[in-house]
């Protein structure tokens, strides 16, 4: 037993957490991916449409992980991260536009893995306000106008 152990083998204040915590590989990371996009389209199907569905890999043209979503006569595209809680809403974000481009969509969303809960309603939605804009409004159209602060 380490000196920063109880009795119950659990670390004291000041303990090492981190040299407990199991590594993700590859295959586990890609695993834990593929069960929350599948319990995400799942869940949209229920109680949304029935068609969307987990879509398959396409590679460079990525056009998200989540097809037949609409809103407005518009697709949206989904990104769904699952990185062990951690959140980095930046690159994510760029990824989720990247894809909405190469769908010609009307968003980019990104379906986050939320710690503590496998619950699919209960997971983070991210999106910038020009994406919330064309859900609210059906279109695209402010982001052709540059604004000022």
């Amino acid at each position: 037993m380490n000196e920063t152990e109880d009795t119950q083998g659990v670390p004291e204040r000041g303990g090492d957490f981190e040299a407990r915590k199991p590594r993700r590989n590859r295959a586990s990371a890609k695993s834990a991916g593929t069960s929350l996009e599948t319990a995400i389209a799942n869940h949209l199907a229920k109680h949304v449409d029935d068609r969307i569905e987990r879509r398959r890999q396409t590679g460079a043209k990525d056009r998200g992980d989540i097809s037949g979503l609409r809103h407005m006569g518009g697709r949206l595209v989904i990104e769904c991260k699952e990185y062990g809680g951690r959140i980095m809403p930046g690159p994510w974000i760029a990824e989720a536009e990247t894809e909405r481009g190469n769908d010609d969509a009307l968003a980019g969303i990104v379906i986050a893995k939320r710690r503590g809960t496998t619950r699919p309603g209960d997971q983070f939605v991210l999106m910038t306000v020009d994406d919330l804009t064309a859900l609210l409004t059906g279109n695209r159209d402010h982001t052709t106008q540059e604004e000022q602060p």
